[in-house]
This record gives C-alpha cells, sequence and structure tokens, in this order.
C-alpha cells in the first residue's frame, strides 16, 4: 500500500497559487476539480454538488452552530485546477482529544506531493491559528456516514456517500506526515446467500420472545422514530473515546434528506417490552442512479433521477449504520432484524447486494455480528492524523 516517499519538485508548480474560496466561480472550480481528476476513471460516481455545498451551509447543516469551517482551491502558475481541501473545526468534540484536534475533508489532489503539502499546510495553519495542535482527515463537517475515510483497499465503485479517491492519495497524506489513527472496514453480503444455520436459529429464537417486538421506519412518523435513534445511538455508542452525543436536530436532518432515497421497509427498529432497543439504518444505493447526473441535479436532472429510481434497477444497498443498547447487545437483536429485512427484500427480485459499512477496526461487536452473517471483505479505508 505504501512503499515510502519520494519527492518531486518540478518548475510548472513552483509558482502554485491557493486561495480560498470565497466568490460563486470559486465554488463552481470547487466542485469541478474531482470532474477534471476522474474523468478517466469509470470507477469514480461524483458526489452530488447540492450535497457538498450543503456541508458549507449553516442553514443546511447545523454543525456550524458549534463549528467553523472554510475552504481552498489550488492552481498551478497557468492557473489550471490541481487540488482543493477544506479544514473545520468541530468545537464540541476538538477539545475531547489529548491534543485539540481539527479536521481536513474534501481533499482531492494531482500526484504532486508538493502541491499536496501545500494543501496541507494550509489547512494546518489555519487550524493552528485557532488553536487547534492536530488535524484528522479526511472526514467530514458533519456525520461520519459521508464523506469520511481515505480508500486505501477495494478501489471499486462507491455505494452513495463512501468516499473514493486515487491510490497514491495515501502516499500523499503519509509523506506529509499522517498516521493512522483507524481502519474503516466495509463488508459485503450476498442477498441471496443463506444466513449461516446458527445465525438464523438465533433469530427466529428472539423474534418468538416476549415483549420483542420490530417495526420498520414510517415516514409519517419521523419525530418519534429520529427519537428512538438518538436515544439508541447514544447510549450504544457512549462509552467509545470521544464520543459526542447527536441530538434530534441532526438526525431530522439526516432522514430528511435521505427522504428522497430511502426506503421505509429497509430501515428497521426493534424494541424490549416498547423500549427502543436497537435498530439498522438501511438505504438503496443511490450511486446506481445517480452516476449519469454527473454531480448535477436541477431540473432536467430531477426528471432523470425519479425516472432511473423508478425504471432503473438498484442491486446494492447500503447498511449505513447499527446500534444496539449496551444492555440489549447479547439478545440477538441485530441477527432479528436482518431476517425481517430479508423477508421483505427477497420476493422482491431487485437487490443482489448489502454492503456493511463502514465499521471501525475498534468495534469488534459490530465486526462480530459482520462475521455473524457471513458477509465478506469489501473495502478498507483509514482516518488519519497530523500532529502539529
Amino acid at each position: 500500500m505504501y512503499t515510502g516517499c519520494f519527492f518531486y519538485f518540478s518548475r510548472e508548480f513552483r509558482a502554485m497559487i491557493i486561495s480560498e474560496v470565497i466568490t460563486k466561480k470559486d465554488r463552481k472550480d470547487f466542485l469541478n476539480l474531482p470532474r477534471i481528476l476522474y474523468k478517466h476513471d469509470d470507477a469514480w460516481v461524483c458526489p452530488l454538488d447540492s450535497d457538498t455545498e450543503a456541508v458549507f451551509d449553516p442553514q443546511k447543516n447545523n454543525f456550524h452552530r458549534h463549528g467553523t469551517v472554510t475552504r481552498w482551491i489550488l492552481r498551478d502558475n497557468r492557473g489550471k485546477l490541481i487540488g482543493r481541501i477544506a479544514a473545520f473545526i468541530n468545537y464540541e468534540k476538538a477539545y475531547t482529544f489529548e491534543q485539540p484536534t481539527g479536521g481536513i475533508g474534501f481533499f482531492e489532489c494531482i500526484d504532486d506531493q508538493q502541491a499536496a503539502n501545500l494543501l496541507f499546510d494550509t489547512a494546518k495553519n489555519w487550524l493552528q491559528n485557532k488553536g487547534m495542535k492536530a488535524m484528522d482527515g479526511p472526514i467530514n463537517f458533519g456525520e461520519n456516514d459521508t464523506f469520511w475515510g481515505l480508500l486505501v483497499d477495494g478501489f471499486t465503485p462507491p455505494s452513495f456517500g463512501m468516499n473514493y479517491n486515487a491510490p497514491y492519495y495515501y502516499q500523499l497524506f503519509s509523506c506529509y506526515g499522517f498516521k493512522t489513527l483507524y481502519e474503516q472496514i466495509t463488508n459485503h453480503l450476498s442477498v441471496h446467500k443463506p444466513f449461516p444455520e446458527r445465525f438464523t436459529r438465533i433469530a427466529e429464537w428472539v423474534m418468538k420472545k416476549p415483549g420483542y417486538t420490530f417495526e420498520h421506519l414510517d415516514t409519517q412518523r419521523f419525530e418519534k422514530f429520529a427519537a428512538d435513534f438518538m436515544e439508541i445511538y447514544n447510549d450504544a455508542w457512549k462509552d467509545f473515546p470521544n464520543f459526542v452525543p447527536i441530538n434530534q436536530n441532526t438526525i431530522l436532518e439526516s432522514f430528511n434528506k435521505m427522504k428522497i432515497i430511502m426506503d421505509e421497509n429497509l430501515i428497521w427498529f426493534a424494541y424490549v417490552n416498547g423500549e427502543p432497543a436497537s435498530f439498522i439504518l438501511i438505504l438503496p444505493d443511490a450511486n446506481q442512479i445517480i452516476k449519469p447526473l454527473k454531480g448535477k441535479l436541477g431540473f432536467i436532472e430531477k426528471l432523470k433521477f425519479l425516472y432511473y429510481r423508478r425504471y432503473k434497477k438498484i442491486s446494492r444497498m447500503r447498511a449505513i449504520v447499527m446500534g444496539t443498547k449496551q444492555a440489549y447487545q447479547r439478545h440477538g437483536l441485530e441477527s432479528a432484524m436482518f431476517i425481517k429485512l430479508k423477508e421483505y427484500v427477497l420476493p422482491l427480485n431487485r437487490y443482489d447486494e448489502l454492503e456493511l459499512s463502514w465499521v471501525g477496526d475498534f468495534n469488534e461487536k459490530m465486526l462480530a455480528i459482520h462475521e455473524a452473517t457471513g458477509a465478506t471483505f469489501g473495502k478498507k479505508h483509514v482516518t488519519m492524523r497530523k500532529i502539529f
């Protein structure tokens, strides 16, 4: 994956110009750079411009209430776009680390260490001036279900929300001094492959237990399920290092973004005597229908999206997040929800694969659930840290 650092300094890049994104043209250039870099890469799927821009819009991203963000674009001495980066601070999380830590993300760059270093230096200086002593990246100024991690293994078409990058990016980060903080594992599960016998036996036993009930999401009761999600999520992750509780506004914001693509029958909640206990949030992989849109979502593209959604087969789902309250983590609730999911999915004859993404290498319990389902390795991302 990484064999060593070397530096190539060409005259062409001695006069590189980096500038903060301020104008409408700057924002357009920031969005267009990946289209330039990946124009010959068939695996890449352009994220929707509207989703990227929403991260930087205080009206659409409530992280602006407790954080700050900026971004830059890089040009060579002929004015050609060659790189971009964003830097941000989530003040609710920055000071939970040993050293105050900000973040960088939306990094894209040509294969040139000098160009990458200028992008990293610019972000680092901005963060240092605001009191940070380290930076994590590539991450998102928002929740970690989208725009998070550096792809290092499994350079196949990404599912919606998952980062994709060129293989040389790992060297650009490493040569600057970033070190891997944790690995993010994505596994794949064939819909048509039967679950292991033990997994099925446990699930069937759990579904028959008195007081154990299961419901899929009802979009007419978003606030109720958002509250249940928050209660489960904040209990499930409360003992993980540097965990910051999620609030209901963030959940509702995410649910509303997902609404255009979600199938409420793919999102399941488990209850024990009426108490919210576990959930699994799965979406159809929108990337399979937005790839032809090339990141745009104007009037014509919206019509195309609706047409593709109705008539183009989406063969993959993505399990974005699973969570179980600590008191119920050995009760087999996840197994039962997977069975409920399969009971709905199989008769549709629509989906072939469920992507389980992503799980940190520190989350042994969730990785054990992946293994129990019979899932196989799909991809690996890494979250890295540079200490100043």
